[in-house]
């Protein structure tokens, strides 16, 4: 049998996480291998494809900005709209996905698709990969998992599980430009939300739920769009549909179990309660690139505490405030309370309340 191939860093994963890692490294002249399980970057997309921060340079990338976003309508459940500023970009989330990885090539690193992780030994780096060609064994002395929220690098570490809810997602004709989100908050929609997310002539017409407390994501995502053909916003006929899984328990206990660093989904830095992780991908990604090469440079381990510590400067605070407020609102699902405006207000974003001290919610009555 041969020699297993070194790698300096192996990413696993290339979304905006993994792409920006493998560029970040290999920028700095690390021999990179990058590898995803999907045919093609980027597709299929599962992402509403928002980015709600604006300055990211991201969104000037080839073919990525598809329209500019002002603002956000946010429905209550007694049908009370609040309008708030929320700039924004709708991007084509497979382009940007591309265009990522594409950076990350031209820096030198060796992308390879349809390529699995079936296994990785956390102690020596080295892992066992399956391809077209068939199964091959690497090495890597740092290894960077960028695989989504039910990573196989993060259970290869040894780390749980991850909390998540699940999305299910139609793209439908807009009837006409639209320059806002809209964001419905309702007891149909338990540990989620509906939205509205307007892309050029098109629309991503969506709804996330905790499957502890409704399994129907069909039903709520129907009656949703019927809605939203009535107001005259949408057509109702289907163009595409997606879904998948979403991080909600907030960052993992740590992000760099050894010379393992976890970005993005996997690492769960996706907002608990709006779902938002592009610009937490793209940030995590890049700093895990360069940690990693100063890591490789000196072999000085403070520099992986570095990223993590970075991390959670960054993140932690918003995060955890995002999972304060949805364990206030599991409080609620299934009792009356979850009819009222007042928690909603609490558990989401666009509102005051958010951001100050939570009140005590009200226990569940019983059904």
């Amino acid at each position: 049998m041969s020699a297993a191939a070194v790698y300096d860093v192996l990413v696993v994963g290339l979304g905006p996480g993994g792409g920006s890692a493998a560029r970040a490294a290999a920028a700095r002249g690390r021999r990179v291998l990058a590898v995803d399980r999907r045919k093609v970057v980027g597709q299929p997309v599962q992402c509403a494809e928002f980015l709600p921060n604006p300055m990211l340079r991201h969104g000037n990338l080839p073919g990525v900005l598809v329209q500019k976003i002002t603002g956000m309508k946010t429905f209550l459940p007694s049908g009370k709209r609040e309008d708030s500023d929320f700039p924004g970009l709708m991007i084509d989330r497979g382009n940007l996905d591309r265009a990522v990885a594409d950076e990350a090539a031209a820096a030198g690193a060796e992308l390879r698709l349809e390529t699995r992780l079936l296994h990785l030994d956390p102690e020596t780096g080295e892992a066992r990969l399956k391809g077209p060609g068939g199964e091959t064994t690497v090495s890597a002395r740092v290894v960077i998992g960028a695989d989504g929220p039910h990573s196989p690098v993060a259970r290869a570490a040894g780390l749980p599980a991850q909390k998540t809810v699940h999305t299910r997602q139609h793209t439908l004709p807009l009837a006409d430009t639209y320059p806002d989100t809209d964001i419905f908050l309702s007891p149909d929609f338990p540990g989620g939300y509906g939205w509205l997310f307007p892309k050029g002539e098109v629309a991503n017409v969506g709804l996330g739920m905790d499957r502890r407390f409704g399994e129907d994501l069909g039903g709520p995502l129907t009656d949703l769009i019927g809605h939203l053909a009535e107001r005259g916003l949408v057509e109702n006929r289907l163009l595409g549909r997606t879904g998948g899984s979403i991080p909600v328990g907030g960052l993992r206990p740590m992000v760099h179990p050894g010379p393992i660093l976890l970005v993005g989904d996997a690492a769960g830095l996706t907002h608990p309660i709006t779902g938002a992780g592009i610009p937490a991908a793209l940030i995590s990604g890049e700093r895990a690139g360069e940690a990693a090469a100063d890591y490789l440079e000196d072999g000085d381990a403070e520099a992986l505490a570095d990223f993590e510590e970075d991390v959670r400067d960054q993140f932690e605070t918003s995060v955890a405030r995002g999972v304060e407020r949805r364990e206030e609102l599991e409080r609620i699902w299934g009792s009356p309370a979850a009819d009222a405006d007042g928690p909603h207000r609490r558990g989401w974003i666009a509102f005051s309340e958010y951001f100050g001290r939570a009140e005590a919610a009200p226990e569940a009555v019983p059904r």
